[in-house]
């Protein structure tokens, strides 16, 4: 089983990239997934989240209204547009998913790492002012 993100670069502020994580080797169509980020000598922390439904949606309070997650079960893949980029974006992003199918988690269980078993590897996203 993999999640491979791919998308990231280098974009000065204001810009937007969409990143893409691609599931191979077990479907994700019902299983929550998120994208967290990791900057610098920093921890790793939540960005946004989806449903396996597609449609509830969870958003960290300093992405939200710039950024927007969306899954295509079909493709198997997970997207997070980001748009207005701010220098306080850059930072490796994962993409990641629960193992429990049809599951559904109070809504403070989708801003935990912990929720998730499946992990990528992680794309670089630096954004310059």
């Amino acid at each position: 089983v993999q999640l491979q993100a791919s998308g990231g670069g280098s974009v000065q502020a204001g810009g937007s990239l969409t990143l893409s994580c691609a599931a191979s080797g077990r479907t994700f169509s019902r299983n929550v997934m998120g994208w967290f980020r990791q900057a610098p000598g920093k921890e790793r922390e939540f960005a946004a989240a989806i449903g396996w439904g597609g449609v509830i949606t969870y958003y960290a309070d300093s992405v939200k209204g710039r950024f927007t997650i969306s899954r295509d079960n079909a493709k198997n893949t997970l997207y997070l547009q980001m748009d207005s980029l701010k220098p306080e974006d850059t930072a490796v992003y994962y993409c990641a998913a629960d193992g429990n199918n049809g599951r559904t988690y109070l809504e403070r269980a989708y801003y935990r790492a912990g929720t998730y078993g499946y992990w990528g590897r992680g794309t670089q996203v630096t954004v310059s002012s």
